[in-house]
């Protein structure tokens, strides 16, 4: 079991602390599950300087292309790294009808952020973590359009951006980074008494590529 220092960030050879106090937000009550993501980026060092940015979003741990495991941020404070959640009652086929209804007091919102709205009025293990409740670790790995995979010529930013979102591949996550947070995920499960059926990666429990983190394993 790892030791947690009166920070939040964990006292152990394994780990180098790099907290970065700008994608801290409020302070986290409970842990509830754990979120693995990809970066996005292809370096520790391109991570590293958008969370320097004030109010930047990240998680609280980032695995680098070496299986260096970098804490970027408290285990006592939240991060924004999950996204609007997905109905897990959807997924595993317990939903009620009455659920449904409750859409109907977020007339304005749209469908993503009405089922976020009814979502985060639930507790793990009815909804996915969040958040509010949850760990995230990053995985430093790159996203890239396939062969052939190429954008209208005449599509705006935003639809090139789109295009590219739905399209694009994560690198493979390598054999280093894997044996890295099996140990990370593990030992997080033990010290912060996470149930080992609440560790997800982030497009199951929010709306992302399908590809990020497809090739973690814990």
């Amino acid at each position: 079991m790892l030791q947690i220092d009166d920070q939040g960030m964990l006292v152990s050879a394994h780990v180098r602390s790099k907290r970065f106090s700008q994608i801290e937000r409020q302070p986290m009550l409970e842990v509830r599950g754990i979120v693995v993501h990809q970066t996005g980026a292809g370096s520790a060092i391109s991570s590293f300087n958008s969370y320097g940015n004030a109010n930047a979003n990240g998680a609280h741990f980032l695995i680098d292309k070496d299986g260096l495991i970098y804490q970027t941020a408290s285990v006592y404070r939240r991060t924004n790294h999950v996204g609007a959640l997905q109905a897990r009652c959807l997924v595993e086929y317990t939903c009620k009808p009455a659920e449904f209804k409750k859409s109907d007091a977020f007339p304005q919102q749209s469908a993503v952020d009405r089922m976020h709205a009814i979502e985060v009025l639930k507790s793990v293990p009815a909804r996915y973590p969040s958040n509010a409740d949850s760990i995230g670790i990053e995985i430093v790995g790159k996203p890239s359009l396939p062969p052939g995979k190429v954008a209208p010529k005449d599509a705006t930013p935003k639809q090139k951006e789109i295009y590219f979102n739905n399209n694009a591949v994560y690198e493979p996550v390598n054999t280093a980074q894997n044996m890295s947070l099996r140990w990370l995920v593990a030992e997080l499960i033990q010290t912060l008494k996470v149930s080992e059926k609440e560790v997800f990666r982030h497009p199951v429990v929010s709306r992302k590529n399908p590809t990020e983190a497809s090739t973690a394993s814990w």
